[in-house]
């Protein structure tokens, strides 16, 4: 089959692909010192709605707004890309030292180092359990903890995404920096084994990343996705790894891509 043609074509067509099997798992996460999070369909979809209503209701976002996400990866930058996705911004992803990778300002940034950033600014905390950003925040600031599970499990109105807006803007030396188009978007991302269940390397840039997991969300399949550190300890423990990949029912890991 050729998922690029048979796949969704828009992001509103990619949250029906994940809940259309709502228990099943869609995301797993591994982080440091031993922290697993599992997100179903379901689960995954009600978050992306609460961030999405986030960026909605406070900030405006929708085509032409651009939204800095500087975070690594994890489960939490995921839910964020697709939360501006959905609205129909821009997801630019940072640069070195946070930056923009084309030098124009945001309108909002996303991040775990909200001191580095001005204007609009919402503080990420990874843990799983936090229910507040560890730390001092810069007046105006917004904690992510708190804030996003405030807002409604449904979107009941977001921008129309625009085929020819950007989607993702990346730095150069991983991805053009013009971005890729919401019309391109998912033949970006696309070419995933049908229903596979994809094991990501958390050292990979950002970008890499996302692309992988549309592209396996696209074909009906699934992720784990390891932190840098976790996948530098699985890269020298051949046993774990393999334990891992059984446990998750693995069907491609990175080597095998």
């Amino acid at each position: 089959m050729n998922t690029a043609t048979a796949g969704p074509r828009t992001i509103d067509a990619l949250m029906n692909v994940l809940v259309s099997d709502p228990g099943r798992p869609r995301l797993t996460w591994y982080g440091d010192d031993g922290e697993r999070v599992e997100l179903s369909g379901a689960v995954l979809a009600n978050w992306v709605n609460k961030t999405t209503n986030l960026l909605v209701e406070e900030f405006d976002a929708g085509a032409g707004r651009r939204i800095l996400i500087d975070l690594v990866p994890h489960w939490r930058s995921a839910v964020w890309v697709l939360g501006a996705l959905r609205c129909g911004a821009t997801a630019v992803l940072a640069g070195p030292g946070g930056r923009t990778p084309d030098g124009h300002d945001p309108d909002v940034t996303i991040t775990t180092r909200p001191a580095a950033h001005t204007g609009d600014v919402v503080a990420v905390a990874l843990p799983a359990l936090a229910r507040r950003f560890d730390g001092d925040l810069p007046p105006g600031t917004i904690d992510a903890a708190s804030a996003v599970m405030t807002y409604a499990d449904t979107v009941g109105w977001a921008p129309a995404t625009d085929p020819g807006e950007p989607a993702i803007v990346a730095p150069a030396a991983t991805a053009p920096v013009q971005g890729v188009l919401f019309g391109d978007l998912f033949g970006w991302a696309s070419g995933a084994e049908p229903r596979g269940r994809v094991l990501l390397d958390g050292r990979a840039p950002l970008v890499e990343t996302l692309r992988s997991m549309l592209g396996a969300w696209s074909a009906g399949g699934s992720v784990v996705l390891t932190s840098a550190a976790t996948a530098t300890a699985l890269a020298g423990d051949p046993a774990r790894l393999t334990r891992l990949v059984a446990q998750e029912g693995v069907t491609v890991t990175p080597s095998g891509r």
